[in-house]
């Protein structure tokens, strides 16, 4: 007995010595050799675990990733505990581990797991950078509230931050994550993330070697993004003028070696003139990294096929300034010498040469041979010459075959292949609008002949049907050469073009007049009884419905509603609308003279529209013919001429036929293309066949509405900066020429006072030229609404009253807008623009003269939402005098919904 309980004593002081394995975070993880010696080992079943410590994580779950489990046998101390604590420590879930057995009974030991879990993540925040760089960060940030916090971590989180504030210009920028307990959430932290901007690296200079025929100047100018810190040195005389206005001041910048250094000067301009000219330059890599490429590119433009850069090194000036030193090899500069084709039995080579347009003795250029040999933007290149007649597998291969002196022989090497047929043309995205309705937009169609041109036309026409973001159409060519077919995947993003119109503007005497309109683009009416296909309104067949509301009490009210129908008949691209309108004007406070006089202006109308689309000249032409029918009846109305009888009504019926030419490739943004439109209408030439004594009654001189009207609008869009890629920003000039011609078929009969056209302001977009009923509406920047329409022009605006019809019978508008994008997301669409406008309106053609309009300039912004459509804000300078009018026009500010037509 006594033998048996020291032998229980020497098993207890062996387990208390060997059974324990601890780890924490600063210990490595236990390896094998950790384990005690096996001499005194001792086998045991696992009668249970027990697992302490834990707040969030599962006891179950702990307990199976170490491996251990009840019934086991193991040895104590042996490599199984040891194993365990690794299985645990290796997940990254726990800090401290402690295993140990709780207790022994013969041959069952019990052991007890006593784990510290990782803190989580309960929130973030900054310190020593301003509230509004916070919420860009935090989404540049991958921190997840909940995830574990370890050193990992913390280290990810240092370095995003650090990357961030790089990519700014602030690469001296010093972070540090603090881990602060949360006394709200047990078992959690909240992360300190303190930084230091230090201010942005400037680049001082940037300096080139080695290079003895291409000036440094010019290299730095294709550096796109590095650029020096503006600094300049003004002589003593061209300062004495410029600042001669402060001699005290001018005086105490000057230099012993009279000069002004940069920096004294940018002090002056800054404290005296205050204005700031000067650029700064901060160093961002990638960009640094992008202009190095850039460099080389214009080198080999050159002829310099060899040039290359052999070093470039950043070197310190002082804390936040760096210097940029390049060492270049140039290399010799070389020529174009003989160009041979071979492989080409489709086309002759002086055809190819013709395409290629490179002659012996030119600059050698590698990037004009792949320019010009598989897509060239601005003009024609030999694969599309290819391409366009269904060689798709047409490929060729320039290949230097001799290099003689300055001089390179090119072997232009052709494979031609096997025309292409298109056999599946797939589309994916959407979610929307019908199959049919894309289908039938696109000229890529099953069977037919491969065309690069194609694939061109159909981007640019589903682009235009504002379905789908412009931005985001994409397709995937398949080619199958072994039956040489090729498969084409319109890829697409469907986005709302859907339009709610909630807004209100100043009418005038009318005072505050309310719209409301809904505008559903892609309406489907055949799917209005089918509840089901409501996504959530029945859309999808490409069909237009518009309603609009506009009114003021008994002033002012307007109703009208349109339905468009694209594809009449799902055959052919003929379109039908039908168009009802009703309005009801009773300016009675600016046309009578007696307060009891009732003065009222009511219009309805009624129009039949069919337009097609045609295929010559080509594809991008339009041909629409409508009928409108019009009734105006008026009372008082004009009283103050002998226009019309007090109480009467005019009768018009109009037809007109409107060919239009559109080949823009992006309806809210416009960077290339034309817009051009020449309108006639016509109505019956009553004058024919009447007594000219007819039209000496004033009941019965417009009783009938007779005029012979042109209309010519063009617009062209040009991109002259930017990103080639279809997301890239890009700076676009806008050009425009609008003119109109109002005439009657006899000469003894001037046009009515319907149909006449009003300018000035901010065009039927908004404002009081919204609520002007039977005119057409041309806006002019710079200038009050309708003030540039004859006779009484400015005073007008001051209620004067006319003697004559007002509004004109001719009017010219050109306008150049230059146009920049903040945003061209699917959610919005912004731009910024500068503009210069001039034109002028006139009540009869001897009068007319192109060359004598009113002038404007100024700035402004448009934004497009889906939802509500054109927003714009313009402020303008009219720089010449109305008739009647106190002084020149001036500063004005004009406030546009919708898109302005003129």
């Amino acid at each position: 007995m006594r033998k048996f309980v020291l032998l229980l004593l020497l098993i207890s002081c062996s387990l208390s010595a060997f059974s324990q394995y601890r780890r924490n975070r600063n210990q490595p993880a236990p390896q094998a050799t950790e384990a005690p010696s096996t001499t005194n080992q001792n086998e045991y079943f696992i009668a249970g675990i027990e697992i302490t410590g834990l707040n969030v994580l599962d006891k179950n779950a702990m307990a199976s990733l170490t491996g251990l489990k009840i019934g086991d046998k193991i040895k104590i101390p042996g490599d199984h505990i040891a194993t365990a604590i690794r299985k645990l420590w290796k997940h990254g879930l726990v800090g401290d581990v402690t295993i140990r057995v709780d207790r022994v009974e013969g041959q069952n030991a019990y052991l007890k797991i006593e784990l510290a879990e990782r803190p989580r993540l309960t929130d973030f925040y900054f310190t020593g950078i301003p509230k509004g760089k916070q919420s860009s960060l935090k989404e540049e940030m991958k921190l997840i509230k909940g995830k574990i916090v370890n050193d990992a971590v913390v280290r990810n989180a240092e370095l995003s931050v650090k990357k961030y504030f790089a990519k700014k210009g602030f690469l001296n920028a010093e972070v540090k994550v603090v881990q602060e307990t949360d006394t709200l959430n047990r078992g959690g932290v909240r992360l300190r993330i303190a930084v230091d901007m230090k201010g942005k690296v400037r680049i001082h200079e940037i300096s080139f070697s080695g290079n003895s025929e291409v000036p440094g100047s010019v290299l730095k100018k294709k550096m796109k993004k590095t650029h020096e810190y503006a600094r300049i040195t003004i002589h003593r005389e061209i300062l004495s003028a410029l600042f001669k206005t402060k001699p005290k001041e001018y005086k105490a910048y000057l230099d012993s070696s009279h000069k002004v250094t940069g920096r004294q000067t940018k002090e002056f301009i800054n404290r005296n003139i205050k204005i700031n000219v000067f650029n700064t330059s901060k160093f961002i890599q990638s960009e640094y990294e992008a202009d190095k490429d850039k460099i080389i590119e214009y080198f080999n433009a050159e002829g310099y096929r060899d040039a290359e850069i052999l070093s470039d090194s950043i070197v310190k000036r002082g804390d936040n300034k760096i210097d940029i030193r390049f060492r270049v090899h140039e290399g010799r500069k070389y020529y174009f010498r003989n160009i041979i084709w071979t492989g080409n039995y489709l086309h002759t080579s002086a055809t190819l040469d013709k395409i290629l347009d490179i002659k012996k003795g030119d600059v050698y250029n590698n990037d004009l041979i792949i320019k010009k040999t598989s897509f060239n933007p601005k003009g024609a290149d030999i694969s599309g010459l290819y391409m366009d007649d269904g060689y798709l597998f047409f490929r060729v291969t320039p290949v230097e075959v001799a290099i003689v002196g300055d001089s390179i022989d090119l072997e232009m090497r052709i494979y031609e292949g096997d025309q292409a047929t298109i056999d599946q043309v797939l589309i994916s995205g959407n979610e929307r609008t019908s199959d049919h309705v894309i289908r039938r937009e696109l000229s890529t169609v099953p069977g037919q002949k491969f065309r690069r041109s194609d694939i061109i036309r159909t981007q640019q026409m589903l682009s235009s049907m504002g379905y789908f973001n412009p931005q985001k159409i994409d397709q995937e060519i398949k080619p199958n050469p072994a039956n040489s077919t090729v498969d084409i995947e319109w890829k697409l993003e469907e986005q709302s073009n859907d339009q709610i119109q909630l807004s209100g503007g100043w009418g005038g005497y009318y005072g505050f007049v309310g719209t409301v309109g809904l505008t559903f683009n892609n309406f489907s009416m055949r799917n209005v009884p089918h509840f089901e296909k409501w996504r959530p309104l029945p859309v999808g067949d490409g069909q237009r419905l518009s309603l609009q509301v506009q009114a003021n009490g008994r002033a002012f009210q307007s109703y009208s509603i349109s339905f468009t129908e694209p594809w009449l008949g799902g055959r052919k691209p003929n379109s039908f609308t039908v168009a009802l309108t009703h309005s009801n004007s009773n300016p009675t406070a600016a046309y009578s003279t007696s307060t009891t006089e009732e003065v009222s202006l009511k219009t309805s109308s009624v129009t039949f529209s069919l337009g097609r689309r045609l295929e010559w000249p080509d594809n991008y032409f339009t041909l629409t013919n409508s009928l409108t029918f019009q009734v105006y009846d008026y009372k008082n109305y004009l009283s103050g001429t002998t226009a019309l009888p007090p109480i009467g009504q005019t009768n018009s019926m109009i037809f007109n036929t409107t060919l239009a030419r559109n080949s823009i490739d992006n309806p809210m943004f416009p960077t290339s293309g034309s817009q051009l439109s020449v309108s006639l209408s016509l109505t019956p030439p009553y004058s024919a066949f009447r007594d000219p004594a007819y039209y000496l009654d004033i009941n019965q001189r417009y009783k009938f509405l007779e005029l012979v009207k042109w209309m010519i609008d063009t617009k062209f869009y040009v991109k002259l900066l930017g990103s080639s890629k279809p997301t890239g920003r890009s700076l676009v000039l806008e050009a425009r020429a609008h003119l109109g011609f109002l005439g009657t078929y006899s000469k003894n009969l001037t046009p009515g006072p319907f149909e006449r056209f009003y300018m000035g302001g901010a065009g039927l977009a908004g404002g009081f030229n919204s609520f002007v009923l039977g005119q057409d509406i041309v806006g002019l920047r710079g200038y009050p609404d309708n003030s540039v329409t004859p006779p009484n022009y400015y005073l007008r605006t001051q209620g004067a009253q006319a003697r004559e019809i007002e509004g004109g019978i001719v009017y010219d508008k050109f306008v150049m807008e230059l146009r920049y994008p903040i945003s061209t997301s699917q959610s919005a669409t912004i731009y910024t623009f500068v503009f210069g406008e001039a034109g002028n309106n006139w009540n009869n053609f001897y009068d007319f003269n192109p060359f004598k309009s009113y002038r404007s300039a100024g700035f402004g912004a448009r934004l497009f939402m889906p939802a509500f459509g054109l927003i714009g804000l313009n402020w303008a300078y009219g720089f010449d005098r109305l008739p009647g009018a106190p002084e020149i026009s001036g500063s004005q500010f004009h406030f546009t919904i919708g898109q302005q037509i003129r």
